[in-house]
């Protein structure tokens, strides 16, 4: 006789959510982006490709009621999450009780969280449904200022995974892209149904994985990772514009610094070997790494 499969978490049922929901008196809050996900497959699938272990330290932004905490709790040594809405405070000291020796909230704005907020805690891999209107800023945020994050599995709007993986010289392709994939690399995803939340939200999701790079050249240090990412941002500022114009157009409105980069952008450009009037989008995250060392050598 066959078995039912153990649930990954209780919560993820619309009947489970709508309990707890009404019995602490609340409702989802539009303005915080709050989409409860009720299907259980979905948070196996997310643990499936996160690959969370005991030996892990999870980080999530966005708990909700913890249905993803539940499951999260069940497999990990500890997670560390971060929520905005105090009037969930109460609902995860409920929901999450079984665990309360091993979760720790953080009850702030995602954006502002700092290295402080973890205590002594290193969480090794961010694991979240993300609210949609910070899902790209957090994403980038945190792998540029958290080096203890290896991976990153989160569900993003679909169009935000499009960017994330996007391919050199596609409509997706930009700035952003640049920027992630100096640090990140994608390493799997998954669609999911609008159907799967409560309420359903206007927009289509994907759950994707980042891994963090770590076959950047020895030279490729932190500055040079950062003047990659400025010259990125130069780049696509006018994306139809050849590298040189985009460039001398974002860089005329930045005072004297600015002026300094527009007066090297000859042999900046020269020396990462990139031809001047090749648009940004044309050129791949390495050829950026380059620019960004061919910056720095300029001490600008």
């Amino acid at each position: 006789m066959m078995t039912a499969m153990a649930r990954s978490s209780e919560l993820a049922t619309p009947s489970a959510t709508r309990g707890v929901l009404e019995r602490f008196g609340l409702s989802p809050k539009k303005a915080l982006g709050q989409n409860f996900l009720v299907n259980d497959d979905v948070v196996r699938r997310i643990l499936e490709l996160s690959e969370l272990g005991p030996e892990d330290t999870a980080l999530e932004v966005g708990p909700g009621i913890g249905t993803l905490t539940f499951a999260l709790l069940s497999h990990a040594r500890a997670v560390i999450s971060v929520e905005r809405d105090d009037a969930l405070t109460e609902v995860l000291s409920f929901t999450l009780q079984p665990f309360k020796e091993r979760f720790r909230l953080v009850r702030k704005d995602a954006l502002d969280l700092k290295g402080a907020d973890l205590g002594s805690l290193q969480p090794n891999k961010l694991i979240a449904n993300l609210p949609y209107n910070v899902a790209a800023t957090v994403v980038l945020d945190y792998v540029e200022r958290f080096a203890c994050l290896e991976s990153a599995t989160v569900m993003v709007q679909r169009e935000v995974a499009e960017r994330m993986c996007a391919s050199v010289g596609t409509k997706d392709y930009g700035a952003y892209t640049v920027k992630l994939r100096l640090r990140m690399v994608p390493a799997g995803q998954f669609a999911v149904s609008r159907n799967d939340f409560m309420p359903p939200p206007h927009v289509d999701s994907t759950v994707i994985r980042l891994d963090r790079r770590h076959d950047l050249p020895e030279w490729a240090g932190p500055a040079c990772i950062q003047a990659a990412s400025m010259m990125a941002d130069a780049a696509f500022a006018s994306r139809r514009k050849t590298i040189m114009n985009s460039c001398k157009s974002y860089f005329a409105g930045r005072g004297a610094s600015g002026a300094r980069v527009m007066e090297a952008l000859p042999d900046i450009l020269q020396r990462a070997n990139v031809d001047p009037r090749v648009r940004g989008e044309r050129l791949t995250p390495e050829d950026y790494l380059h620019l960004g060392a061919s910056v720095t050598l300029e001490h600008i």
